[in-house]
Formats: C-alpha cells, structure tokens, sequence
C-alpha cells in the first residue's frame, strides 16, 4: 500500500502550482521562505519553530537522527539510475573546477541540468519520470568534464534510459524503466519470482517481499536478490546509518523508542522481512515521545511493479497546539469507518491504533528531499495496519512554507471560474486544504480491508493510483459531512466547496502545467486526480453536475450542484474500495487507463500557454537547515544550533562531499 501524499494541495490546487518568485520574508524576522528558481522548480525553505525550546536530550536525539537522514542520500541516486552517482561526480567536479566564463549559455545550461540532477536524485524528472533533455552540447561537455563515452551516452542519447518509471500499458514494464531495481530479468520474470515467495510464505501475515533488494539474473540464467543491508549492497551507506541511529539511541524519549531504534539497527544489518514487521509495530505503538523519525526502504512509487521500496527519512517533532484537530478525527475513526458508503463486507469491524498528529519537519531525506510530502500515513504493510494500525502526519511547517510561497502567484485568478469560486477558496482554502491532508491521511489510507487472501500487490502498476484516489475520495467525501461542523473542524456547511473546487479544476485542468505537450499522465498522485475529476465529470453529465465553460477562448471548470458532486466521490469511493477489497486487477485497470492517463491535446495547449504568461514554476522543493553541535572539551554535546542560510548548490555539494559514501558502481 502506498501511503504518501506527494505533492501539495494549498488553496484547492490552485496555488500548488504556483509561486511568487520574490523573496517573502516572515514578519516576525528575516526569515525567507523562498529561494532561487531555474527550470520548472522553485526553492523554498521551511522554518523549523520551535526547536530552540526542546530539551537537549532532544535536540541531541534530533542532532544524530538528522546525521542518519542525510547518510541515505546516496542510496537512492543510485536507486533511481546505474549512472546517477557516476554522472553526479563527473558534473560536480566539473561545475567546481570551471575556470570559464559562469555567464556562458553552455555553463548557464550545464548548471541548470545538475540542480535538476540534484533535486531529482538522478538524471530522470522528480515527477514526470522522463529523461532531461541537455540544453548544452555534447561536444561542450567532453570539452569541460572528465566524461566517458559511456556516461555521454547515457546523457545525450534519447533512446537509451527514456523512462525511470514506465507505466505504459501493454509494456514490459521493467525492461521499460530504467530504475535499478531490477537487473537483466524481465516483468514476467520478477512477478513469477515473488509470487512463488508469496505462495510459499505465511499467507495471513504476508511480509513486503522485495521492498529491500535489486532482483538480478547471474550468468548461468539464475535469478537472485541482492539485499540492502550493512554487508550487502549499499552497505557502505547503511553502516553510517546505523552508526548515527545508535548514536541517537540513548537520548531516546522511552524504552519503547528505544526497541524502535533497535529493531531498526537488527533490521539493516539482516535484511529480514519478519524484523522489518516487528520494527513497523513497534514504531506504530510508540505514540508517547514528542520526536520521531521515519527512515528506510518505504515507498513503492519509483518500481513499476510497485515492489521494491526507496530509501527516506523524515526527522520530526509534534507541533502539539495543531496536533489538537489531527487527534480529533483519529478519536472519530471508528465513526467515519462506519458510515463510510462503501459495502459493509469492505470495512473495517474494528478500527485500531490509528494515531494522527502534526509535525514539524527537522530534516528531509532521500526520496522525501529536496521533492516531499505534506503528509505520510504508514506502515505500509495491510495486515500490520489491520492489526496494528497505523501513523499518520500532516506536516505543518511544510505546508506554511508552501502558503507563504504561493500567495500573489496568479494562478487563482487565472484559473477560477469567477468571483464566487475565487471568495470561496479565499475564505476556506486553508482550513480545507489541511484538513483534506489530514483526512486522507489519517483515517482514508487507514480505512477498509482486504477480503481474506487477497494479494495486496494484485493492482500491481495501477496499485499505487487506487490507493491514492481511494484515501482522496475518502477525504473529500467526508469533508461535505455536518460531522465535521459538529466537531468545529470546518467553520459552517458551506467550507467543503473550496475543496471541490480545487479537486475539479485540479484534476480537469491545472495539473496539466506539470506535463509536456503531448505526453500522457504518468505520475500516480497526477492519475489519481485525473481519475476522480474525468469520472465525476462523465458521470455527472446527465444531471449537469459539473460544467466545462468556455469564455473568451479560455476554459473553465463550474461545479453547479455540488451535493451530487459528493454522491459523485461517494460512489466512486464505494467502488474503488471494492477494487481493493477483492482485487479486481481490471476493473483499476479499465478505471486508471479509461479517465486517468490521455490529456485532450487542444486543452492541455491551452492550459500551458495562459499557465507560461504567468512566469511561474510549477515544482517546489526544499533546502534543509543546518544543524551544528556545540560540544566541550571532552566531546560531549552541550547544544544543538539550526541556521537557515546556506544555499542551495552549497549544501548539495557539501552533502556529496560529507554524506557521499557509496562507491560509483554498485554491483
């Protein structure tokens, strides 16, 4: 199951797109929350309030985990792409070493591409997954860099490594991503290979089978995993890992935290899945400290075959005031299960240990920095959840950043139907927004249940979609419900509107700023979107639920009855569940590839050209602050300082050269 909301939906989409490229600096002090832009990708920096008023137990425990954080950089590069490390070396020593002219259209375009190389963690876009396209010659390169004939290839070559992640159907979809999970074995190949593992294996409580390996084929046709652990591969990277979550562990907030912090540690150094299970349920029942941390192999968005797991972390501490409205809909969630419209045989009896609070993120890491979530729900094992339950966090200083960010951008204006669109998203757009987050994360990924042997990857590359329209579905059909009046989390019946609003011009019209002219929609949050807006959109033709109005040349969404818009979401939401429930591989194979994928090509043309005029950038991401100790004379941590001021090519150089710890080649 996948379980992270990858991309910010601020004042109902229309400024998730948007950014005003000056610096916005906080009232209170010099703080700036915006940064530099090149490319489609706008920098911004997030504030980490608070921090000075922790403990020093805490603030070292944070210290040591964050050191933890940035040591799994490297792992995911070279997840992401075999040559992802080489070319990073190749191109920092080249971009440091120039003696030429930095103004030079060919160095401009040679810096642009490794930021973008940085922010992606390898050659292939964040989230569109297609290979850059250099903006400088082949020639200037080999001039200017100690660049090989292969790496070259690889770089200029737009046959070679197309896709990082391919989910074109009819496809080998492993043959067709250039990812490196996966090393001489074909889709047919790898999904016999697990299957076989699962046939054999505990069938109630199934272990993530392949979330911590590369499947390859040796010389003599046998097929093997290679593991991620402290003396397999990435072992270089994992034992620095290890040795700051022990560095961390006595300034652990209780013993619980500490079993965490152990169980984790035996979990890297053996690669079991069965001590994977036992570390989620520990970490999910430790609910007590006020700091937590997630690190590891946990999300299945970058493998086709939705297996094989990316490296991140997340190092955090509880805003507790916020926390207040989270804890509010996990103390509801039997209520929500219970009145969900989805089929009874597809819910939960019982709704356990879902724990929801608000955090303020410390430090980001592999695939959660510089591109990351403003909410995560895990684990994202189905019977851990079932009988454990789960963690979710909307992580609010992210989200402030990106409001900051986004006010002034245009994009509202632009795109709204009218006035009375615009007042309403004015007005509640940043309550919706956060409790949307909330509420997908909290209690939609955390509700339903699979029938009994049900394989949980039978969606395969449509899995992570389903799942993503189903806990989207589930927040925005709750958020309609007078409950949510009756418990004070929205201020009158008329506050869900902003949400609709910025679902339906989302997923109809302004997520298409995110995507090249005549490509297809490939990112699972995007088809997600697509998929719910295109259904309700068809679905509600006959009653003109929702209008597509033409004024001026230009195309705009209307949502004119927005109570059968909810029944809408609440049918699609009982069909999707059921999707998952049983998994019925058509049915979220016809549902993602009929509403989900083909873009009108004269609308998306439309679209680009008004978004282009407003000289904004559609991708945000975030520079981290820097943590230093301060330490006595025998060494021993005496405080821990954040500062916001290094830049963003600074601190990627100063991470490659700090926390760089894999060989190029990883075999």
């Amino acid at each position: 199951m996948k379980n992270k909301l990858a991309t910010i939906m601020i004042s109902a989409a229309f400024m998730a797109a948007g950014c005003n490229t000056s610096t916005q600096p906080a009232a209170e002090d010099t703080f700036e929350y915006t940064n530099e832009r090149f490319a489609d990708l706008q920098m911004l920096r997030y504030k980490v309030e608070g921090f000075e008023d922790l403990t020093l137990k805490q603030k070292t425990f944070i210290y040591y985990l964050q050191e933890a954080a940035l040591y799994g950089r490297d792992i995911l590069f070279d997840q992401n792409g075999k040559y992802n490390l080489r070319i990073r070396k190749m191109m920092e020593d080249a971009y440091v070493n120039y003696d030429g002219d930095r103004t030079d259209k060919d160095f401009v375009a040679f810096e642009t591409y490794l930021k973008r190389l940085w922010f992606s963690n390898g050659i292939h876009h964040h989230y569109g997954c297609e290979k850059f396209v250099p903006e400088f010659s082949r020639e200037w390169l080999m001039a200017h860099a100690d660049c090989s004939d292969e790496l070259a290839e690889v770089i200029f070559n737009p046959d070679i490594m197309q896709k990082r992640v391919n989910l074109a159907e009819g496809q080998d979809l492993v043959l067709t991503s250039a990812n490196n999970y996966y090393e001489g074995v074909t889709q047919a190949e790898a999904e016999a290979f697990y299957n076989q593992k699962k046939s054999q294996g505990d069938q109630q409580r199934p272990p993530m089978y392949g979330m911590n390996s590369r499947l390859s084929k040796t010389a003599d046709g046998k097929i093997v995993e290679k593991l991620w652990t402290a003396d397999g591969l990435y072992g270089s990277a994992i034992k620095k890992i290890v040795e700051n979550l022990k560095l961390a562990r006595p300034y652990a907030e209780d013993e619980q935290q500490q079993k965490v912090i152990d169980l984790l540690v035996a979990y890297y150094e053996t690669g079991d899945l069965h001590t994977f299970d036992e570390y989620s349920i520990a970490w999910v029942e430790n609910t007590e400290p006020l700091v937590d941390f997630v690190n590891g192999f946990i999300e299945c968005y970058g493998d086709p075959l939705g297996l094989k797991c990316s490296w991140e972390s997340i190092v955090n501490f509880k805003d507790v005031e916020a926390t207040k409205r989270t804890e509010l809909l996990s103390s509801n969630a039997q209520w929500f299960e219970d009145n969900s419209p989805v089929a009874l045989e597809f819910k939960k009896d019982k709704v356990k240990g879902i724990t929801a609070k608000v955090i303020k993120a410390a430090i980001l890491g592999g695939d959660l920095y510089p591109s990351t979530a403003i909410g995560i729900n895990l684990p994202n094992s189905n019977w851990v959840r079932a009988e454990h339950g789960s963690k979710s966090v909307t992580i609010g200083n992210l989200t402030e950043a990106y409001n900051k960010a986004a006010k002034g951008s245009g994009m509202l204006k632009e795109f709204a139907c009218g006035q009375e669109e615009m007042d309403i998203i004015e007005k509640y757009g940043d309550v919706t927004d956060d409790l949307h987050t909330d509420l997908h994360e909290c209690l939609g990924h955390g509700s339903g249940k699979l029938l009994p042997g049900v394989d949980p990857d039978s969606l395969k590359a449509y899995g992570s979609t389903i799942e993503e329209a189903r806990a989207d579905l589930f927040a925005l059909y709750y958020l309609a419900d007078p409950k949510l009046v009756e418990l004070g989390l929205v201020p009158d019946a008329e506050a869900y509107k902003a949400s609709y609003i910025g679902q339906m011009q989302n997923g109809l019209i302004t997520q298409l700023v995110r995507i090249n002219l005549g490509s297809d929609i490939e990112e699972a949050h995007m088809r997600n979107r697509a998929l719910i807006a295109r259904w309700a959109y068809e679905n509600g033709k006959a009653d003109n639920v929702i209008e597509m109005v033409k004024r001026d040349g230009k195309t705009y969404v209307k949502i004119n009855d927005y109570a059968k818009l909810r029944d809408l979401f609440g049918k699609l939401l009982a069909e999707i569940q059921r999707i998952k429930s049983t998994g019925d591989f058509k049915a979220a194979q016809a549902l993602v590839e009929d509403y989900a994928v083909k873009i009108d090509p004269e609308l998306h043309k439309e679209i680009l050209d008004r978004y282009k005029k407003l000289n904004i950038a559609p991708y945000k991401g975030f520079i981290n602050p820097v943590y230093t100790a301060e330490r006595d004379k025998d060494g021993n941590i005496t405080d821990v300082k954040v500062t916001y001021d290094e830049g963003y090519a600074q601190q990627m150089l100063r991470y490659s050269k700090d926390y760089g710890t894999l060989p190029l080649i990883n075999e």
